[in-house]
């Protein structure tokens, strides 16, 4: 039987089971982490950083998979699954409904952010 517990203590191990077990086992906090995404090239150079958490509003564009090089904005955020849901990327169903496809944040670029929180603003400007 194993432990579904989250260690705090854990750092690292290249055991991909044990680097599985400490992402699923992560609480919500630490889960919101994982929900990054790199930025365009302009966005690097102008906030001198290479990747930042997702929010809802952010435009985005799909490095990989299926749904490659459109894009779209930011609708829905699974933190507990940890996948992301765009506007106009979804899949038909046989009897014609349409419905959303969750997307892996790695397969994502930021081409646009939304900045209307003051707090997101805030740590941005920070360098």
């Amino acid at each position: 039987m194993t432990s579904t517990k989250f260690s705090k203590t854990w750092k690292e191990s290249r055991q991909t089971r044990k680097q599985r077990k400490y992402r699923f086992n992560a609480p919500l906090h630490v889960k919101n982490k994982f929900i990054a995404s790199h930025l365009s090239k302009e966005l690097k150079e102008k906030h001198k950083k290479r990747s930042i958490t997702l929010r809802r509003g952010d435009k985005i564009i799909v490095t990989r998979g299926q749904f490659s090089k459109k894009t779209g904005k930011v609708d829905r955020i699974d933190t507990k699954k940890g996948r992301i849901f765009v506007t106009g990327i979804e899949k038909t169903k046989k009897d014609g409904t349409k419905v959303a496809i969750p997307l892996t944040p790695s397969n994502l670029m930021i081409t646009e952010l939304n900045l209307e929180d003051k707090k997101r603003k805030e740590s941005l400007d920070r360098k």
